[in-house]
């Protein structure tokens, strides 16, 4: 089910010169913000929480998540170079699935990492915070991962999809209308995290066994689809 060479190119398209710059950025003004926000007000819990779960998880996972995973197949089918990927003797969802993987690596290392980074600066790890906030990020960079492959399969647009369903839904909605956060990766990657941290100030609005449940129905489901959807891809080709 894993690819080398498929591997191979996929974090060689994902990691070139500008895409890395895009995927950096975000990571590095969270650590600067994290620096200043640590040097004016010092080490609070509150403030830890917030900026991690307002900065880190609401807003910089899903966007790398978005140029991860739509990143990961989506150029490909734009100019007609996946032709090349799919003439050779490798099974479609073997290819889907080795993307996958490469893209959920990518999205953990530029999400994960710089916010457990951010959580140790701003308070030190207190009440578990910078880890919890990590646990989450980790959780959701699999789902986000897996959802954006999806749509770069599907649609030439995929970026622009997964930035509205990122900034609009997950951000805007998911902060106002409280039915919406039952069917947002960011609560349900949370109600994993609550477990892991101390105290009442990492919550989500879903509980433990139904966010895993839907964590692992829309990874799987869409893996899967975005497998069909390669696969009469290369059918219409053959045509």
């Amino acid at each position: 089910m894993y690819d080398p060479t498929v591997a191979r190119l996929t974090y060689r398209a994902l990691l070139g010169r500008r895409r890395a710059l895009i995927l950096g950025a975000l990571p590095l003004l969270l650590i600067a913000i994290s620096v200043v926000v640590r040097g004016l007000a010092g080490a609070d819990d509150q403030t830890a929480a917030d900026l991690l779960g307002g900065l880190a998880l609401a807003t910089m996972v899903p966007i790398i998540g978005v140029i991860a995973g739509t990143g990961a197949i989506g150029p490909e089918i734009d100019d007609g170079s996946v032709v090349y990927l799919l003439s050779k003797p490798v099974k479609r969802p073997t290819i889907i699935f080795t993307k996958l993987i490469v893209a959920i690596a990518v999205t953990m290392v530029f999400s994960a990492v710089p916010t457990l980074i951010a959580g140790f600066i701003l308070n030190g790890n207190s009440q578990q915070i910078a880890v919890a906030y990590t646990v989450a990020a980790l959780v959701a960079s699999i789902a986000y991962a897996a959802l954006f492959l999806l749509l770069g399969t599907v649609s030439r647009h995929a970026v622009v999809f997964g930035l509205v369903y990122a900034l609009v839904w997950e951000a805007l909605f998911g902060s106002l209308v409280s039915g919406a956060r039952t069917l947002s990766v960011q609560q349900w990657s949370l109600a994993v995290a609550h477990r892991v941290g101390n105290g009442e100030l990492v919550t989500s609005d879903v509980g433990l066994p139904t966010a895993t449940v839907l964590l692992v129905v829309v990874t799987v489901l869409a893996t899967w689809y975005a497998g069909q959807k390669l696969r009469s891809l290369t059918l219409a080709g053959e045509e």
